[in-house]
């Protein structure tokens, strides 16, 4: 039997947010999944655990962001709501957010990091993630924090460098694709050479000629 659009959403949502627990990419009840669909979003409850998630108990909400079933939602669906509209001109348009506590991206924002989170290290990470903008640091659930990412995400956007990722201080990042599993990738592309960056500090990017090759033969945005 086929499933409905917003099953479908359902099931994957539990899938992605089980095998990114089983890898370490989350832990305890950090982080958070959400779908926009036709008639609203679905966003993991408040306090839930990745691991452990019932796709009958996701939270549902409209789009004024008012819950019509599940557990309580998440605190941080002002957030993904932003982020969902301020991607929405741009070819990187959010259909699934994650959120996590990623290890590896949160110790580089504890090293001082500058305008963004990681350079160009790898291609993959350039085709794959892209620039990761970092925020100013904001308590979870500010509704602050979620016009600072609206804003960082129109004006990348209008420069004609749209943004698949921003990170939050001390937090982590927060990454969207059109679907769960393609969201779970740009997660994990990102974790990975943020890995590599605390393993191997210091080292060069890649060059702006490599860039543009990347550009021209991939259609990489940098």
């Amino acid at each position: 039997m086929t499933l409905s659009k917003e099953s479908q959403a359902r099931e994957d949502i539990c899938r992605v947010g089980k095998s990114l627990f089983d890898r370490g990419y989350v832990h305890a009840t950090a982080g958070n999944i959400s779908v926009r669909l036709d008639d609203g979003f679905l966003i993991t409850p408040t306090d839930a655990c990745m691991g452990f998630l019932d796709p009958a108990r996701l939270a549902k909400l409209d789009y004024n962001a008012l819950q019509t079933s599940g557990d309580k939602a998440s605190k941080t669906i002002a957030l993904h709501q932003g982020i969902y509209s301020a991607t929405a001109p741009f070819v990187t348009q959010a259909g699934c957010i994650i959120h996590t506590h990623s290890t590896h991206c949160v110790a580089l924002t504890l090293q001082s990091p500058g305008a963004e989170l990681l350079g160009a290290l790898t291609p993959y990470f350039v085709m794959k993630v892209g620039r990761v903008p970092v925020m100013h640091y904001h308590r979870p659930g500010s509704p602050a924090l979620a016009v600072e990412v609206a804003n960082t995400i129109t004006q990348y956007g209008e420069r004609g460098t749209p943004v698949r990722a921003v990170m939050l201080p001390r937090l982590g990042p927060n990454v969207w694709a059109s679907t769960p599993f393609e969201a779970m990738a740009v997660l994990e592309e990102l974790e990975e050479t943020a890995k590599l960056a605390c393993l191997q500090p210091g080292t060069a990017p890649l060059t702006e000629s490599q860039i543009e090759e990347l550009r021209q033969t991939f259609a990489a945005v940098w």
